[in-house]
């Protein structure tokens, strides 16, 4: 009689590229799962996006809106969190490919890597039109904009002056909606009394959208509604205008040249290179086109989810690219591996969407639930208290709900810190 044993089975390995909603939501519900799960992300924290336009406009601080992924797995012994940057994928022989030579094995893939900014073939103008995806991007914003101000102050000549208060936003969707009443709102009743030589109230901002009318994913009159309570605090909204060009000095956009320091771009985006790692077939967008079950078509083992991905939802419309829709898709990706391994089978993906949310300065908000629709004051508590639930922990919703009952009673954002270089440096 023999006293050796079988080795023990080794666990399915899972892994999961991107630690976002969409992701880390999958690493949620793998939890008790019979799978060992390693998450990679080339950044170490996870990022609640939807608020990131607002450490862009110093209402709060990084720490506030983001968790080390680490710190959110730390209970999770079956999850290893890897600090790296993916640079492909072998399907054929089941690895992820890492930028310094490595390759992590895998018997299941979960791609969740997000996207980038698009500037629809000028790529050029991304130094002078940056963006808003990560904590750079809006650390770097806050800085351009509170030190559009500071060389302002300093400056004597009023054309430079008015180029240096003139800010240009560029997309009418709710980030652009958001950063562009944020900033109204700044300059018109945060930064009046903190400077000498310049009156804050006089500073620009346009918001620039090609299409007919802001939010267009909204119900028409909420869009009207938007568009009114922003020229109320002083945006100027200009529709049905193309941006041709952006630099250092100006934007120009339906023949127009208008002098400006500061560009923000919010219109448009562009999926990660998955479906270039694979060789897939995807949208105009590179978002991967995948099955109704969230696999890659051809690649059964690796699935797709958020923004990586452009799947119709029940009406037939493209699934929108916001946190709840890649947290359903995350939750749904682990169900699914969950199923496989115990034989059963799932039903395809299905879509349920929660509604449209969208802030329009610190007291106005329009909110779009399909047959419910609300807008206003009222609508803006609701956001507000939508956002702070979804925060992980205590700490940080009440850190955050703090901040923004100051601002809210005294028009004050606690966060206005010039960071990234010295008084030296203009941009």
């Amino acid at each position: 009689m023999t006293t050796e044993q079988a080795a023990p089975a080794k666990p399915h390995r899972v892994v999961i590229v991107g630690a976002g909603f969409g992701g880390l939501q999958a690493a949620f519900g793998l939890a008790g799962a019979p799978v060992s799960v390693t998450l990679v992300d080339r950044r170490n924290h996870h990022l609640f996006q939807p608020l990131l336009y607002q450490v862009a406009t110093a209402s709060l601080a990084t720490s506030e809106i983001a968790w080390p992924i680490r710190y959110l797995l730390r209970d999770r012994p079956d999850v290893t969190t890897l600090f790296a940057t993916v640079s492909g994928v072998d399907p054929a022989e089941k690895r992820v490919l890492l930028d310094d030579g490595d390759a992590l094995p895998y018997d299941t893939l979960i791609l969740a890597t997000g996207a980038r900014h698009a500037y629809f073939g000028h790529d050029e103008w991304e130094p002078f039109a940056p963006g808003l995806k990560t904590l750079e991007d809006a650390t770097t914003l806050r800085r351009r904009i509170l030190v559009a101000f500071e060389r302002a102050e300093r400056e004597t000549d009023p054309q430079r002056r008015a180029a240096l208060m003139t800010f240009v936003i560029v997309g009418a969707g709710p980030t652009g909606v958001e950063l562009a009443g944020t900033i109204a709102e700044l300059a018109q009743d945060t930064l009046p009394p903190d400077f000498r030589n310049i009156d804050t109230h006089r500073a620009r901002v346009l918001l620039i959208e090609a299409g007919p009318r802001v939010l267009a994913g909204f119900d028409d009159d909420l869009s009207a509604y938007a568009q009114r309570s922003l020229q109320s605090i002083g945006v100027e909204v200009v529709l049905n205008q193309s941006v041709t060009e952006c630099s250092a000095d100006c934007v120009v956009y339906g023949g127009n040249r208008l002098e400006t320091k500061t560009i923000i771009w919010a219109a448009g985006v562009r999926a990660s290179p998955a479906a270039e790692w694979l060789g897939a077939e995807a949208d105009r967008a590179g978002r991967l086109q995948v099955l109704p079950d969230l696999t890659v078509p051809g690649h059964p083992d690796i699935f797709a989810v958020g923004d990586t991905v452009t799947i119709d939802a029940p009406d037939g419309k493209p699934v929108p690219g916001i946190a709840p829709a890649a947290k359903q898709q995350g939750s749904y990706v682990a169900d699914a591996i969950k199923a496989r391994l115990s034989g059963r089978t799932m039903a395809p993906f299905h879509y349920k969407h929660a509604g449209s949310l969208a802030q329009i300065g610190k007291r106005k908000a329009v909110i779009d639930f399909g047959r419910f629709k609300l807008r206003g004051t009222i609508a803006w508590w609701i956001w507000g208290i939508a956002h702070i639930y979804f925060l992980i922990g205590v700490r940080n919703r009440l850190s955050v709900a703090i901040s923004w009952l100051w601002i809210y009673v005294r028009d004050q954002r606690v966060a206005r810190l010039i960071t990234q270089g010295s008084s030296k440096v203009a941009r």
